[in-house]
Parts: structure tokens; C-alpha cells; sequence
């Protein structure tokens, strides 16, 4: 009893914690405009079994991408596990959903093997980080505090692979004549070294059980949120073909008020910004790709700006949203403003500009973040507001107002080279 009315105090603890993360992001959404209607519910979950679930873009590194998709889905499995210790430790119960039978018995199994395989690649993770010079995970966005982020992030996730083996291993003890599941690994353990591990199903239970929720609430604050929402981020991708960048719709509204001469004006109508300058200009599917963004620099990797030394990245585009609304967001609850701004404070016009456009970015991101899309609002706002452009797109300005061409001739003599 005693036992469950601890547990039930620290769940109750961590759901308030978390509870209040979800506010605070919610208030910073609620910051940001509307995005493309979801439809197309069906392509939309075949498209999540496919990339998210199936983990087929990071396939496109097998060997590593392998070893992720191994974590990914073993996670799963062991999420599965999870919630049945969250309703033992509720009803005091014990192994509640052992009845299931076979089933019960495959998670078990899954979920040990895949115990041990994360935390063999965890370890590998961490070396490579560390200690291999890696040119994705290097960059001026990826600061100490994110490489120490990712590094804490991965000590969580072995330290909960660890106090699961040992929970499993104290029960298999504590059970000679029989018990509820399969525990393949576990059940090696115990045999090879032939010791009584009984004492540590106790403490292995409370620590595996109080690492997930401390994790859980330390995810909000970190890369890793990626947890919680690639998948989510993954659903709500933009289907259409990823070159199509969608009109503004201020634009289209002034424009066809100046070719309908009887469209009603609506003096009291707030005046649109053309773009994006600031985080509240920015689409809420902009910032939730910024908080669903791994880090993993596969962006980068591709960029053909970035390759070739321009200081373009588009990790850092969503990096640096991320950080703006965690700096504008607070201020803007108070209902207090500051001098800076995502342009140029953030991300500067050269960035912007180094752009090409090619996509190679949302290609290989394995999340389905479209980084040109926030890039191109980006520049329309410098081009349409500030009337800011590099001087060679200026002069293909001026000739299509003037010459209804980017070239210099006058429409008369354009079919002089025929002569």
C-alpha cells in the first residue's frame, strides 16, 4: 500500500510538471498563424506507417540508420512495457497484463533483447560523439550546451535500458518456479553468473519507473522532444510536391482588390505583414518543426550552400526559431516586447540568400521538415516589406515591371535575334 501511494504521489508530480510544459508551449503556439488545411487523412497515415514508423529515410545511411531504427522501434516495444508498470504501480498490482498470453509474452521478450541491443548502440552513439569527428554535428549552431544535451539524452536512455535488465533479472530471481513472461536476456544474465539477483527487482522497478518520469519532463526542454513528436510532425506533413510553395494569402487578397474595382475595402481589416520577420509571423507548423527538429544535421550534410561554404545551414534556420520563441514566447505572455527580431538578430540575410531552393534539405530530412518553405517567407518579407535583395535581383525586378521580361530588352526587340 505504501508502496502505491508513493507512486501515485510522483506520477501526480510528474503529470503537473508536464502539464505546465504543455501550457507554456501552448501559449507560445498561440503566438504563431494558421497553416495548411489537414486533409487527406488515409495518404496521411500511410505516409506516417512509411516514414515514421518504417524509418525508411534513414535508411539512406544503412549501417547507422539501421542502429536508429533499432533504438525507434525498440523503444516501442518497451513503451508497451512501461505503461503496464504505470498501471502496477497504480492498482498495486503485478504483471496486470500478463492474461494476454502469447502477445504478453512476445513485448516481454522484444522488449529485453531490445534492452540490450540499445544499450550496445548507446554506447556507440556516445563514442561517436565524442570522440569522432563527425562534420554534422559540428556547426556554430550546435553549441556546448546542445552537444551537452545530447550526450545527458543518451546517458537517460541507457541508464533506463540498464534498470529495465535489472527489474527483469530481480524477478526472474524472485520467481524459480515460474513466472509471467519471456525474458531471453535477462534470463542468460541470471544463469551465467548463477548469483541471486532478487534484491534488485525492487529498485530496479522504482528507478526504471522515476527515470521515465524525469525524462519525460526533461524532454520538453531539450532536442530530444523529437520523442514526442516526430512522429506527430510526420502526420501532419505538407503532402503536396515539395517544390510548391503556397501564395500568401495577404498577397492574394490585395491583389485581387486591385483588379476588382467593386471589391469591398475593409478599412478595419488588420494590416497583413508580407512574410516572416519575427516568430509570430511564422506558421504554428514552422514552430512545431523547430521543436520536433532532431539536430541530426542531415539538412546540412545535403546543402549545396553549406557544402560549399556558405554560411548557410538549415539545421540552424529551425534551431534559432526554436530559440527565438523560447526568448520572444515569455515576453510576449507579459505582454512585453524587445528590439530584436528572427531576421538578422537570428538569421541573417546572407543565410537567407545563400538558398537555392533545391529541396535537398526536406529530402533527407527523416521528419519531413521543410526548411525552403520558412526560408522563402523569410525573403518575401525582405523583398515586399524592405524592398531588400541582392542588386542582381533588383535589376530582374525593374525589367519585369518595365519590360515584362528579366531581361534588358524592350518587349519590341525580342524577336530580333531571329534575324
Amino acid at each position: 500500500m505504501t508502496k502505491q501511494i508513493l507512486f501515485i504521489i510522483a506520477l501526480l508530480i510528474t503529470l503537473g510538471v508536464f502539464a505546465y510544459s504543455v501550457r507554456r508551449l501552448w501559449s507560445f503556439f498561440k503566438l504563431t498563424k494558421p497553416s495548411y488545411p489537414i486533409r487527406n487523412i488515409g495518404a496521411r497515415i500511410s505516409h506516417t506507417l512509411n516514414v515514421a514508423f518504417g524509418q525508411t529515410k534513414i535508411f539512406r545511411k544503412p549501417v547507422i540508420g539501421l542502429m536508429h531504427a533499432l533504438v525507434f522501434w525498440g523503444f516501442l516495444v518497451i513503451t508497451l512495457g512501461s505503461v503496464e508498470m504505470v498501471v502496477d504501480g497504480m492498482s498495486g498490482g503485478d504483471r496486470v497484463f500478463a492474461f494476454t498470453g502469447w502477445f504478453y509474452d512476445i513485448v516481454m521478450a522484444s522488449g529485453d533483447v531490445f534492452a540490450l541491443l540499445i544499450i550496445i548502440f548507446v554506447k556507440f552513439f556516445g563514442v561517436r560523439r565524442m570522440f569522432m569527428k563527425i562534420k554534422r554535428f559540428s556547426g556554430v549552431e550546435m553549441t556546448k550546451k546542445a552537444n551537452l544535451d545530447a550526450i545527458v539524452s543518451l546517458y537517460f536512455i541507457g541508464l533506463l535500458m540498464a534498470s529495465l535488465l535489472a527489474f527483469n533479472m530481480g524477478y526472474i530471481s524472485n520467481h524459480p518456479n515460474g513466472y509471467e513472461g519471456v525474458y531471453p536476456v535477462s534470463a542468460a544474465l541470471v544463469n551465467l553468473f548463477g548469483w541471486d539477483f532478487g534484491w534488485l527487482q525492487e529498485p530496479g522497478w522504482w528507478i526504471h519507473i522515476l527515470l521515465i518520469f524525469t525524462f519525460a519532463n526533461y524532454l520538453p526542454y531539450s532536442k530530444h522532444f523529437h520523442v514526442f513528436l516526430s512522429i506527430p510532425n510526420v502526420f501532419l506533413a505538407n503532402l503536396e510536391p515539395i517544390t510548391k510553395y503556397p501564395n500568401l494569402e495577404s498577397i492574394t487578397r490585395e491583389v485581387k482588390l486591385m483588379l476588382d474595382p467593386e471589391a469591398a475595402y475593409d478599412e478595419n481589416a488588420e494590416v497583413a505583414r508580407f512574410g516572416v520577420k519575427d516568430v509570430e509571423d511564422i506558421s504554428w507548423k514552422n514552430y512545431m518543426d523547430s521543436l520536433s527538429c532532431t539536430q541530426c544535421g542531415r539538412c546540412t550534410d545535403v546543402c549545396p550552400a553549406n557544402i560549399t561554404g556558405k554560411l548557410l545551414s538549415p539545421r540552424k534556420i529551425f534551431v534559432d526559431v526554436r530559440k527565438r520563441m523560447d526568448e520572444k514566447g515569455p515576453l510576449a505572455a507579459l505582454g512585453k516586447e524587445d528590439s530584436k527580431s528572427l531576421l538578422r538578430d537570428y538569421i541573417s540575410e546572407e543565410e537567407l540568400w545563400a538558398c537555392t531552393t533545391c529541396n535537398a534539405c526536406v529530402q533527407e530530412c527523416p521528419i519531413d521538415i521543410s526548411h525552403p518553405n520558412l526560408i522563402m517567407d523569410m525573403r518575401r518579407y525582405l523583398v515586399m516589406e524592405e524592398a531588400s535583395a541582392p542588386a542582381e535581383l533588383n535589376t530582374m525586378f525593374t525589367n519585369i515591371e518595365n519590360n515584362g521580361a528579366p531581361w534588358q530588352f524592350s518587349p519590341e526587340d525580342r524577336m530580333k535575334w531571329a534575324e
